[in-house]
């Protein structure tokens, strides 16, 4: 499954809309107030999904992923000078990062590929196209994303 994860241009915090191929709001992601980023997930229905939360006075970028209410994993940015790195603590997975840190791959222990992430250029706004090919994995993958999208923020 594709997903398209647009970020909204008129926003004071960070907010997205993640559409499915055919167009039709899946999620949508709202920025709140606090230190550091936090965002929170949820369904087209509106109901909430998870929460990205960021934690501050660290010297690299790291965020907590929750589902629902539960920390489920954590994801932190590593210093490198040639391809970015960040280390995911959640699922076994590891991410591995182009030069320009504009795509991205998602696999598990074994090397399978979880998803692929692609950032779409010359828009106005951040835009990243997800391809998981397991739908189990899509709340887990857009979540990485967002604390991949908010660590380059920094």
């Amino acid at each position: 499954m594709k997903l398209l994860f647009k970020q909204r241009f008129f926003s004071w915090l960070d907010s997205y809309d993640i559409f499915d191929e055919n167009g039709n709001t899946c999620f949508t992601v709202e920025g709140k107030l606090s230190w550091g980023h936090r965002l929170e997930i949820f369904d087209a229905r509106g109901d909430h999904l998870g929460t990205i939360k960021e934690e501050v006075l660290t010297f690299m970028p790291h965020f907590q992923i929750f589902q629902g209410a539960q920390l489920v994993g954590t994801i932190k940015k590593e210093f490198s000078l040639f391809r970015p790195s960040f280390q995911i603590d959640c699922c076994g997975w590891q991410i591995e990062g182009d030069f320009f840190e504009w795509d991205y791959d998602i696999r598990d222990r074994a090397g399978v590929k979880i998803a692929t992430i692609s950032k779409e250029l010359f828009r106005l706004t951040d835009t990243y196209v997800i391809d998981v090919p397991n739908p189990q994995h899509i709340l887990m993958a857009l979540m990485v994303v967002l604390a991949i999208d908010a660590a380059k923020c920094k």
